[in-house]
């Protein structure tokens, strides 16, 4: 018995180091085609795994410069993930982001990419214009996430935010979070960026129209009439203004 109790523990740990060098390798690959296709191009890297081969999808909102003329830029990270990770059947496909305002990984790399151009002096119009860019689209809300030397020699906390976010509860699951970082001659600075999507389901949303309105008068006229039948009242029909005018007459 100890023999078998020992001999399950090693399977144990073999099984756990191999989960961890998958995920090792799968982290390396998206750093790999992130860095070679540069920053703010891209948004999130899913890798799936067929019996045919491995499928990675690339989600970006600017497919053209990605895929290059006639594939060249695609063809040449096939290669390269096939010859440094041993990916033999290896399928890249591209996934179109039709509204990049409602993307946070892309909204934080542009943030971070503004930085680095014109320097941490400007950091407050670069916040200013992305969380202007993103209402505008209609989101339902925005934060954004500075941290770094930004005005002087002392790291401090900056926060922009608009709008309605959730941050606790299963709806806080709905808000898209990102974070990227710029290298800035003073130093590095932290972009941390959070929207609420207009597309997003929260289950605590409220929606006042007509039939609701309706609703709420049915409601408040039943328990009136409940109330006036227990203390032994008989409730007043009510009549309309047509009929009461045609009775004055």
């Amino acid at each position: 018995m100890k023999c078998t109790g020992g001999l399950k523990k090693s399977r144990n740990k073999m099984e756990e180091k191999d989960v961890v060098k998958f995920k090792k390798q799968e982290f390396s690959v998206r750093e790999m085609i992130k860095k070679s296709l540069g920053k703010g191009k891209i948004s999130k890297v899913k890798i799936q795994y067929t019996p045919v081969g491995e499928k990675i999808i690339i989600s970006t909102h600017k497919p053209g410069l990605v895929i290059g003329r006639k594939g060249e830029k695609i063809d040449e990270l096939t290669e390269m993930l096939r010859n440094k990770f041993n990916l033999e059947n290896l399928h890249i496909e591209i996934d179109e982001i039709k509204k990049p305002e409602f993307d946070a990984q892309i909204m934080a790399d542009e943030i971070a990419l503004t930085l680095e151009r014109f320097g941490p002096v400007r950091f407050k119009v670069a916040a200013y214009r992305t969380l202007q860019k993103i209402i505008a689209a209609g989101a339902l809300g925005v934060e954004i996430r500075l941290n770094g030397k930004l005005p002087g020699a002392r790291a401090k906390p900056w926060r922009f935010a608009q709008g309605y976010l959730k941050k606790t509860g299963d709806s806080a699951k709905v808000v898209d979070r990102a974070q990227s970082r710029a290298e800035t001659k003073p130093g590095t600075v932290g972009v941390k960026v959070s929207i609420l999507s207009p597309y997003a389901i929260l289950k605590d949303k409220i929606v006042i129209n007509e039939e609701l309105i309706k609703k709420l008068k049915e409601n408040a006229e039943k328990k009136e009439i409940t109330k006036m039948t227990a203390k032994g009242k008989t409730p007043k029909k009510k009549t309309s203004n047509k009929k009461n005018s045609e009775d004055k007459k």
